[in-house]
């Protein structure tokens, strides 16, 4: 029995509305995976804000044909897929697959899709090499961190350096008088 028209329509809204929050796009062939593999699968993209799909080709393909970003998967949409929606944490996301793929060794990936553009399965491993987001704030952090030590460092010379030339200008001035005395008394006894 196939679903009504209202479940269809309620289908397309929860795949555009993953589409709307996901920063890229996996389509992996799930044929021969048990509904406790792919419940496995959801699972381990949980923790980095991504989700799992399992949708008709037809029904991805009236979501993508209405958004230029995701147009290209059109080009992926035959045999059994699911549909990764990498929205957080896409590095996390990809190795959490990587991982259940070598575990099951079921499924294949066909292609990703990322600002408009179809990915092969080396881009999107390079993808996965790139540090998280968390890793690039802290580097960021580090740096600014290690400025304003820096300028804490510098600023604090300012008033040392300042004090000890404010403390030698009375002996400068001392020895000037005293260098002017003794040449005019020279000059007196020439």
């Amino acid at each position: 029995m196939g679903k009504t028209k209202e479940q269809k329509q309620e289908m397309l809204a929860d795949i555009k509305q993953n589409l709307s929050e996901s920063q890229l796009a996996l389509v992996v062939d799930y044929h021969g995976l048990s509904v406790a593999e792919i419940t496995d699968l959801r699972r381990r993209l949980l923790p980095t804000g991504s989700c799992c799909s399992v949708a008709k080709n037809s029904l991805m393909g009236i979501a993508v044909k209405e958004d230029a970003n995701w147009q290209p998967m059109e080009q992926l949409l035959a045999g059994s897929n699911a549909f990764l929606f990498l929205k957080d944490d896409i590095g996390g996301a990809i190795k959490a697959y990587q991982e259940f793929q070598k575990t099951t060794k079921k499924t294949e990936f066909k292609g990703g899709v990322m600002e408009g553009r179809l990915l092969t399965q080396d881009q999107v491993k390079a993808i996965a090499d790139l540090p998280s987001k968390e890793e690039l704030l802290a580097k960021v952090a580090g740096a600014l961190n290690s400025i304003a030590t820096k300028l804490a460092v510098g600023l604090n010379a300012v008033p040392t350096q300042l004090a000890t030339g404010i403390n030698e200008v009375p002996a400068s001035v001392n020895r000037a008088i005293k260098a002017i005395s003794e040449k005019e008394q020279q000059g007196d006894g020439a």
